[in-house]
């Protein structure tokens, strides 16, 4: 997605003045991170009608969050886990009746290496290589800062459930960590 990282280079900047009222920053934004958001869905999404509203979800959580944003680092990355986040939630609600493309896909969107920062290269390995509903909890959790009553809510899971999945992530990331990686 060489265009989109191009373009996308950018988009820190009109967050970083979205984030303080700029309205026209943030619909430029917006506009402008369809295409990208479109590109990441259909990746891991076939059916069209299923991808505009994975869009819109997308576009929904981008608006909710958009506080967490740190203008300091590359948008793409981030915008891709809320991407990825929304894909997932929906083929679960859906009972996974339409076909994934590429499950890791939006995983692996990652910022130029010059853009990217110290250890965020193997924060995204550490991530990858734990199982899908893990990773979610991880992300919704620690990367996105909701609470974990929200990141149940998000995922229709229960506080207990998501609590078990952070703990065997925690558990995950640390033999990972150690050379040790196993998923469990």
């Amino acid at each position: 997605m060489p265009d989109t990282d191009a373009r996308a280079q950018h988009w820190p900047a009109l967050m970083a003045r979205a984030q303080a009222g700029d309205q026209a920053a943030y619909n430029q934004l917006l506009k402008a991170m369809v295409p990208a958001i479109r590109a990441l869905v259909r990746k891991k999404i076939a059916n069209d009608a299923l991808v505009e509203d994975v869009i819109q979800e997308t576009l929904l959580a981008i608006h909710r969050v958009r506080h967490t944003y740190d203008p300091r680092r590359p948008l793409l990355p981030w915008v891709a886990a809320i991407a990825s986040a929304r894909a997932i939630d929906a083929l679960r609600q859906r009972g996974r009746q339409y076909e994934v493309q590429d499950d890791d896909a939006l995983h692996r969107q990652t910022a130029e290496p010059d853009e990217a920062e110290p250890g965020q290269e193997a924060l995204t390995d550490c991530l990858g290589a734990l199982p899908v509903r893990q990773r979610e909890i991880v992300e919704s959790v620690h990367l996105r800062e909701q609470s974990l009553a929200q990141a149940a809510a998000e995922a229709n899971l229960s506080l207990s459930a998501v609590k078990s999945l952070l703990h065997r992530a925690m558990l995950n990331l640390r033999k990972y960590g150690s050379g040790k990686h196993e998923k469990s």
